[in-house]
């Protein structure tokens, strides 16, 4: 099933939280640097994770990241229309 990326971003408290589908109840984990995921109970499936000191990791615009997270990406048909 296709699930949308929902992104919020707390510029006060500099956190960039990403649902994966419609924001749920679940419990977090760090998973380092910073990462914390967001699994639901029931499923275990991963529906989210939070980015904390997002804007402050790239202050130097030569700087890049990297984070523990992969992820699969497919173009949609409303992409696909636009081209």
């Amino acid at each position: 099933m296709e699930k949308k990326l929902k992104f919020f971003f707390d510029k006060k408290g500099d956190v960039l939280d990403i649902a994966i589908g419609k924001p749920k109840e679940a419990i977090s984990r760090e998973i380092g640097n910073d990462v914390i995921i967001r699994i639901d109970q029931k499923t275990k499936e991963i529906v989210g994770f939070t980015i904390l000191n997002f804007e402050k990791r790239f202050e130097h615009k030569a700087r890049s990241e990297t984070l523990p997270i992969t992820a699969t990406f497919c173009q949609t048909e409303e992409l696909e229309a636009e081209g």
